[in-house]
């Protein structure tokens, strides 16, 4: 797997909920590319908590729509938002999990909306929450225009 270098790392603004280093109550989350999938894993703790011992719905949904964000920037090299999420929670993810797995990737194109499944797993490989986003993606040239996208490169590529 290829570590996925942040776009916007040297952004000082840059202060995303889900990948910002530099967000003190952020997740950090880093993103590998593994194939067409992109994978991410994160350590939950009671910070995150809904119910008792349960990573919160909310948080879920995050790191599920984080990642396929993160598919539009690498896979298809632009910018989107998110217009549509369909969420499915299976299974309750606790936070005493040591290392959850998230993994999403690019299912269906039409023209600028981009269909991507996502899929959170426990530390026991357990599929717990699933998610299809539906994201409308910005043509390259706005993306840079608008919000400074240069493209979204993997360790070892210039």
């Amino acid at each position: 797997m290829k570590r996925i270098i942040d776009p916007y790392d040297g952004c000082p603004e840059h202060n995303c909920f889900g990948c910002s280093p530099r967000n003190p109550i952020g997740l950090h989350l880093e993103f590998f590319e593994d194939g067409e999938w992109l994978v991410a894993r994160w350590h939950p703790s009671a910070d995150y908590e809904g119910w008792h011992n349960v990573v919160h719905g909310g948080i879920q949904a995050l790191l599920l729509d984080e990642i396929c964000a993160w598919v539009v920037m690498r896979k298809l090299q632009t910018i989107g938002v998110t217009s549509r999420m369909e969420t499915r929670y299976l299974a309750p993810v606790t936070v005493d999990n040591d290392l959850l797995t998230v993994r999403a990737r690019v299912t269906r194109q039409v023209r600028n909306i981009v269909e991507i499944e996502s899929s959170l797993y426990d530390d026991g490989g357990k599929l717990c929450t699933q998610a299809v986003c539906h994201y409308y993606t910005f043509p390259p040239e706005r993306a840079r225009a608008e919000r400074d996208f240069a493209g979204c490169r993997a360790e070892g590529e210039e």
